[in-house]
């Protein structure tokens, strides 16, 4: 995946494709039609994108994924934090709160995220 982010009809597609895999070509065209009302020569264009980055690969016509969503989440999570953070942790967290206030629940649970991690 190196890093590449997707585009907003990609992402549609592709957690269309996460959350019916695994699913054939044949279906996901259908799927692409009814729910994004794309022909299927674009579904299949799409997904041959989504397979070029990585994400996906379709072998005899059955798609399945190469990494999960929220391995794709995590990674573009890193990826947006050394881009715009130059990699700190702290100064995304920094900037958030700076504009928001977090909550009580909101705390706990990332005290709870630092604490599992400094083990």
């Amino acid at each position: 995946m190196a890093g590449r982010s997707l585009g907003k009809m990609e992402m549609k597609f592709a957690k269309i494709i996460w959350e019916n895999e695994p699913v054939s070509s044949g279906e996901l065209a259908k799927l692409g039609e009814r729910e994004l009302r794309w022909k299927k020569s674009t579904t299949y264009t799409i997904l041959k994108r989504l397979c070029e980055k990585g994400l996906f690969r379709n072998i005899n016509g059955t798609v399945t994924s190469q990494i999960s969503f929220q391995e794709f989440q995590a990674k573009q999570s890193e990826q947006f934090v050394d881009d715009t953070f130059s990699g700190s942790l702290p100064g995304f967290v920094a900037a958030f709160c700076s504009r928001r206030k977090l909550k009580e629940k909101e705390i706990r649970e990332l005290q709870k995220i630092i604490d599992e991690y400094k083990q």
